[in-house]
């Protein structure tokens, strides 16, 4: 018998055994990590037609569907509360474009499916990394906490 039938034959038997005695032969699976299917060319939002563009940094539309990037929370734009407030919002905004622009994406629905305005939420996630994550570890968003945060407290 050659080496490959004797590899083949093992092979057989160890599946055999294992199919006989109910016993799975991977402890346990590995997740599939699903490819980045999304791109597009984003820009800021401007004028009230609006298909793909940057909102703030973390709302933006997307073929159409208004999305509010759920696991962050950025600085408001159209009405910050402070001077503050207001530059990080343009510097959130300028770096979520930078990102979106940067590849392909991947829209992940965790939790409810929309909020109470009617945006799509969604994480946004490259290569199984949270868009997100990025914002907040750039200083340019904070967590979901579940409520907007004061970005102007001293």
């Amino acid at each position: 018998m050659n080496a490959a039938v004797i590899r083949q034959t093992a092979g057989l038997a160890v599946l055999l055994a294992a199919a006989l005695s109910g016993r799975a032969i991977l402890a346990e699976p590995r997740p599939i990590a699903a490819a980045d299917t999304e791109a597009a060319r984003f820009a800021p939002c401007e004028g009230p037609v609006r298909v793909t563009c940057v909102v703030d940094g973390d709302t933006f539309w997307y073929r159409g569907l208004k999305i509010r990037i759920a696991d962050i929370n950025a600085p408001e734009l159209s009405h910050p509360s402070c001077a503050y407030e207001a530059r990080l919002a343009e510097a959130a905004t300028r770096r979520l474009t930078d990102l979106l622009n940067a590849g392909s994406f991947t829209l992940a629905v965790e939790g409810r499916e929309t909020d109470r305005y009617g945006r799509a939420l969604r994480v946004v996630r490259r290569g199984g990394r949270s868009l997100g994550e990025v914002l907040e570890r750039e200083g340019l968003a904070e967590h979901w906490q579940g409520r907007r945060g004061d970005w102007c407290a001293a």
